[in-house]
């Protein structure tokens, strides 16, 4: 996938006019929240300069003594390469940024490490200026944050990753749900991030939220997104148990066709809706399957337990 430096603001759709949509080509949304104390940037985007038109956007609001707040909803590229701009020694406006306890540690993994450093080859003007930068107020289970007119009630929500939080807004019913829900699915960094990324999208279902908006999905996915998601889980849950309960092995080779042995192909398992039929084939096959090994792994686990 090629990269943009460019980040256009969302025309609001029905949501609050304090939520602020921020969207960086066909990769990701992310959020500015106006609270009466805080400007809140939920993510910084892919590079300092998207994170710079993101701070540009805020800036209008930094009145009245608001002052700025930065979240990381998670560590991956696309929500935390431009914390650069807000500390550390490239800091333009310097402001706190809220983040898992687990995140910085993976700033220094050699597989974050080496990938920037790919990136930065591929993509050298979109990369280059990247600094790797963690969050700088580190969190554990839930946190708020008390805007005034506003609350920001920060959820952990692993399973997309172990770092990974969600926001939910009770005054406005408004859930950021970031990757914890995404379209057509959320995928596990592991197979043993299946069942918390499951118990984290129960968790954010069962919110009495009215407004959902993610960042990999469109803004008009809404509440049923959850719900859908969880039930596309479900499906290949029960397709798997019963593959399991004829005898398939839980552990498959990587050369075996998964998706016949469980008899679970991608149309079987969603909802027959074209925001689910038009996308991209990956998700249908190598993706749909790999989530079908997750599926097979956990219940061969629960199994021995």
């Amino acid at each position: 996938m090629s990269h943009t430096n460019e980040l256009q603001l969302i025309e609001n759709q029905g949501w609050d006019a304090r939520i602020l949509v921020c969207r960086n080509g066909r990769l990701v949304d992310t959020f500015i929240v106006l609270t009466e104390r805080f400007v809140v940037l939920v993510d910084t985007v892919i590079n300092p300069q998207t994170a710079a038109q993101m701070l540009d956007f805020a800036r209008p609001y930094l009145v009245n003594g608001r002052q700025l707040i930065i979240i990381n909803t998670h560590a991956d590229y696309d929500h935390s390469w431009g914390n650069q701009l807000f500390a550390g020694e490239t800091a333009v406006h310097p402001a706190p940024i809220i983040g898992s306890h687990l995140s910085p540690a993976k700033f220094q993994q050699q597989e974050a490490i080496t990938y920037l450093a790919k990136m930065q080859e591929l993509e050298p003007e979109v990369f280059s200026e990247v600094v790797f930068t963690p969050p700088t107020m580190l969190i554990q289970d839930n946190f708020v944050i008390d805007g005034g007119d506003l609350t920001l009630e920060l959820l952990p929500t692993p399973g997309h990753t172990d770092d990974h939080y969600s926001l939910f807004i009770p005054e406005i019913a408004t859930l950021l749900a970031a990757d914890a829900a995404e379209l057509p699915y959320p995928m596990a960094r592991t197979p043993d991030g299946l069942p918390q990324m499951r118990q984290s999208l129960a968790k954010l279902a069962a919110l009495p939220a009215k407004t959902v908006l993610y960042c990999h999905a469109p803004v008009t996915a809404g509440r049923q997104l959850l719900l859908d998601n969880i039930a596309y889980f479900d499906a290949i849950e029960a397709a798997c148990r019963a593959a399991l309960a004829r005898g398939l092995s839980p552990e498959l080779s990587e050369d075996v066709d998964v998706l016949a042995l469980v008899d679970c192909v991608w149309e079987t398992a969603v909802p027959n809706t074209a925001p689910w039929q038009n996308i991209h084939d990956y998700y249908k096959t190598t993706g749909h399957a790999e989530q079908i090994r997750a599926m097979l792994h956990c219940l061969g686990q629960e199994k021995q337990a």
